[in-house]
């Protein structure tokens, strides 16, 4: 039973637990610390699964203290745009009717899980009069303009764009996850003074470290005296995987290095095929592995790949790279300089004393196959204690200013900046 005097935060977010996308667990994460915070939280959310629409979720539960209402023709899965969009439409009608009498409403957070959530959000605070709190995890309509989907000056990219300026507008407080991403907000429309920088914090439940010894997805592979390279996550055009790919299949004569291609999307069948044809005796390509077993897979790695497309930054923001350093393990990174990733490979560890010692990991433009050949080469002469101390700089860096506690409450402030006191 919620109070009836706490003023209520309104979420809307296709996706929350125990659907495992990402920005659910984010949501579910800020929506637990508002609630310690004294604060009746409300989610709106889709009544069956985003990537598998046959999952369905009961409509109405508590999950740690969070009120979560779930909204039936919410979701008919990612198999056309179609689907995608009749989808959207009807959660997004759904959710400006329950918002407009939603009792003791003190603010509106929204995010772009569907990218135009934010509509309903503009709709509610129009007629509510409240503070809508707007926080972009991806940037569109650039992402398609990027992804070549469509043109930069057709209509509807225009369209989406106009809609932006008004949304950036109506907002009280901007969450973005990187600089680069508030300089492309901040060229649309002027409102610096309302945005905060707030990084992606990693999903630290489940990213538990399983020692070498005693995981078992390690012994299943054959991998116990290897140096292992990890792509683990979706191959998509944002996190390209062709300059990794190219080298390892270069590298197919060293003993010692095992490559591994984990998950799906839309570029996995030309790493499936690449493999198929050459067939490199020291890469495995494996599907998406079950969130259960996951500690097991991404705690394999000795060094995990994370990547970023050249016209991407600003746009989407490499999250994977968070959980590669919360596993204590260093991280070659293949994307664009300046970018997020590439300033974290530049980051001086706390004024430590480690500052000679303080590498976390590697940085080889898209493209350059020789280079990435050249650090896989430098990775395969160092030792696993070498490989596990550039690891333990990553975890501490993570540990002192990228933590889930650390940047979960400082998002937290920022919702909670101007609300009645719970």
């Amino acid at each position: 039973m919620t109070a009836p005097h706490r003023p209520r935060i309104l979420v809307i977010s296709q996706v929350y637990v125990p659907d495992p996308a990402a920005v659910g667990q984010y949501m579910a994460d800020a929506s637990r610390e508002l609630v310690k915070r004294g604060y009746d939280v409300r989610v709106l959310t889709s009544g069956r699964g985003y990537a598998d629409p046959s999952q369905r979720f009961p409509a109405h539960e508590i999950i740690d203290g969070v009120e979560v209402v779930r909204l039936p023709f919410s979701s008919f899965g990612k198999k056309t745009i179609l689907h995608r969009l009749l989808g959207q439409s009807l959660f997004l009608l759904q959710v400006m009717l329950r918002g407009l009498f939603t009792g003791r409403l003190a603010t509106v957070l929204v995010s772009t899980s569907p990218p135009m959530a934010s509509v309903a959000a503009l709709v509610i605070r129009f007629f509510r009069r409240v503070p809508m709190k707007f926080w972009l995890m991806d940037l569109n309509p650039d992402q398609v303009v990027a992804s070549g989907k469509f043109a930069e000056g057709s209509l509807p990219v225009r369209l989406f764009d106009w809609l932006n300026r008004r949304l950036l507008g109506a907002s009280s407080e901007i969450i973005v996850l990187d600089r680069f991403m508030a300089e492309r907000l901040i060229a649309k429309r002027d409102v610096r003074e309302k945005i905060t920088v707030i990084p992606p914090w990693p999903m630290e439940d489940d990213l538990q470290e399983v020692q070498r010894e005693d995981n078992p997805f390690i012994e299943k592979h054959g991998l116990s005296d290897k140096t292992v390279v990890m792509y683990s996550g979706n191959h998509a055009i944002t996190s390209p995987v062709e300059t990794f790919l190219a080298a390892a299949l270069k590298l197919a004569d060293h003993p010692r290095l095992h490559f591994m291609f984990i998950g799906g999307g839309h570029g996995k069948a030309a790493v499936d095929a690449a493999l198929a044809e050459q067939q490199p005796p020291n890469a495995t390509t494996l599907a998406y592995q079950p969130l259960s077993e996951i500690k097991y897979s991404l705690s394999a790695a000795d060094v995990h790949i994370v990547s970023l497309s050249d016209n991407m930054v600003g746009i989407t923001h490499p999250c994977k790279v968070y959980g590669a350093m919360t596993l204590s393990r260093p991280f070659l990174f293949f994307g664009p300089q300046p970018s997020h990733v590439s300033e974290l490979l530049e980051t001086e560890l706390l004024e430590t004393e480690l500052l000679e010692q303080a590498q976390i990991g590697w940085h080889v433009a898209n493209g350059d196959v020789e280079g990435a050949v050249a650090v896989l080469e430098k990775i395969d002469k160092m030792s696993r204690q070498e490989l596990r101390e550039m690891g333990q700089n990553a975890g501490r860096l993570i540990h002192e200013e990228y933590s889930r506690e650390k940047l979960c409450g400082e998002f937290c402030d920022i919702i909670v900046r101007g609300l009645p006191e719970a």
